[in-house]
């Protein structure tokens, strides 16, 4: 018999209404949670929801901080002194009861060249930071390192940038007199006058809550950071004063409302400036991530895996060939896949799509990476059911098989997704495990110059997708390995 016949009869047997009930099942709950919980999240403000800040590729990010600016046209710099930065955080650990003096790592206070007062607009920002040192900034992403230390009236830190065209160079100078480039950036498009001037930025204050059986809650907190300038210049730019506005909503906490308000404070030729918020790539506003229309994965696994992995019993007690029983692993594989990229490929386009119409900003997917998402999960779905029924034929009974099948990809997977085990046990598990493959899930990126918690119940994988998947796929070969292995059967009736 020709492998196209064998594959064809493989497939009317396994088309069985109770299987292929079951994978409708699969597909509805991955499509039903989806939708319900997109259509049940709804934005909840007193009037309108502030807008997320988008930059220029679309992309939601942070841009908040105190600017005092003023114009400067296509050829010209700004060159400042800067000799102190504090900053405030504002109830932390362990007892939360006492605002005190410090400034989180990536607080930042400096000068910046910025297209415009609008949130998203490209920019380029030289900055010292409460603990990564000097630091070249640009449209968001991008991060280059200066010198390291922190600024103080003993060791004070010049900053320099300068504008020609679409190009910032940011420098740097302990004594003022010999400068050291620290980067630059082409920004194209920007107009004939920008914006440039100092600024003051903080982000929360991070820190993790213990839960369950080690895993970590988020708590941020609100801090401010407060740089002091002197010796500040200008070439090319408008004659007239400063002016200093927030860009992003400021002053609204009671701190900065009864303490020390962010802002600009000019005194003998001191500029004090004092802000809160963040300019980077993740915005401050909770903006959902795409794969999270996808709460239901967990309950197809599981239907799939019980499915294959009793027709992977079924097959271990019949008298079947080798050849058979690869070609209903293929078969199963096959089914699950198409099942899941339906499934996917529904939930996901429609899910963003309510979510956007209810008002919630989510951080936009380009057009390979959905598509990678979505043959991604239909494809480690499959894997996940090969290797299913790989243990039904290994193990001879059902149960044992669902069971070996739950422990190994359903339960790491379902575990890491809650904040429930520590850090360190989750991403173990998610690089040991064939729960791994489930990486290819994942949209959201870190970056080394923002404060997150780069964990499994956050949404990040320790492995990238790829490798994720081959991890999974290497699972399932040599349980099929094990499985053809095992079956004793001559091959004569299928020569």
């Amino acid at each position: 018999m020709s492998t196209t016949e064998l594959l064809r009869r493989e497939w009317l047997a396994f088309r069985r209404p109770g299987r292929l009930i079951a994978l409708a099942a699969a597909a509805l709950a991955v499509i039903a949670p989806g939708l319900l919980s997109a259509s049940g999240d709804r934005s909840s403000c007193d009037g309108p929801c502030p807008k997320v800040p988008v930059a220029v590729d679309g992309s939601p990010v942070g841009d908040r901080f105190w600017f005092l600016h003023r114009d400067l046209g296509r050829e010209g710099s700004i060159t400042v002194r800067m000799t102190s930065m504090t900053g405030t955080i504002t109830y932390p650990p362990p007892n939360h009861d006492r605002i005190v003096s410090g400034l989180v790592p990536w607080a930042k206070a400096g000068i910046i060249v910025k297209d415009g007062l609008r949130q998203g607009s490209r920019y380029a920002a030289l900055m010292t930071t409460g603990g990564h040192g000097v630091r070249f900034q640009y449209d968001y992403r991008h991060d280059v390192a200066g010198s390291a230390g922190v600024v103080s009236g003993p060791s004070p830190r010049w900053l320099r940038l300068t504008r020609s065209g679409d190009t910032i160079t940011g420098s740097e100078s302990g004594d003022g007199r010999r400068w050291v480039v620290v980067g630059t950036a082409k920004l194209g498009g920007l107009p004939d006058t920008v914006r440039v001037g100092l600024f003051a930025a903080s982000p929360g204050d991070l820190t993790l809550r213990e839960t369950g059986l080690g895993g970590a809650i988020e708590e941020v907190r609100f801090t401010q950071a407060v740089g002091v300038f002197d010796n500040v210049t200008v070439e090319g730019g408008a004659a007239g004063a400063w002016r200093g506005d927030p860009v992003g909503e400021m002053n609204r906490t009671d701190w900065e409302k009864r303490h020390n308000a962010s802002g600009a404070v000019e005194k003998d030729g001191v500029i004090t400036i004092s802000g809160t918020g963040d300019i980077g790539p993740l915005s401050e506003e909770g903006v959902r991530t795409a794969e999270t229309t996808l709460p239901g994965l967990a309950i197809a696994l599981i239907i799939v895996q019980i499915v294959a992995a009793r027709r992977g019993a079924r097959t271990a007690r019949e008298a079947v060939s080798r050849r058979v029983t690869a070609v209903r692993a293929a078969v199963v594989g096959a089914a699950v896949f198409v099942t899941g990229l339906l499934a996917v490929g529904v939930v996901l386009p429609v899910g963003v799509a309510i979510l956007t119409g209810n008002g919630i900003p989510v951080r936009p997917v380009p057009v390979l990476t959905g598509a990678r998402v979505i043959a991604g999960v239909a494809v480690a779905l499959a894997l996940c059911a090969v290797l299913a029924y790989g243990l039904g034929v290994w193990l001879r009974r059902g149960w044992a098989a669902i069971l070996g099948g739950l422990t190994l990809i359903a339960l790491p997977y379902t575990v890491t997704a809650i904040p429930l085990l520590p850090d360190a046990v989750s991403e173990w598990l998610l690089r040991l495990t064939p729960a791994a493959g489930f990486a290819v899930r994942q949209t959201v990126v870190e970056y080394p110059q923002v404060t997150a918690h780069y964990a499994p119940s956050a949404g990040y994988f320790p492995l990238p997708w790829w490798a994720g998947l081959a991890l999974l796929c290497t699972y399932a070969v040599i349980m099929v390995l094990i499985a053809l292995g095992r079956r004793q059967a001559a091959d004569t009736d299928w020569r």
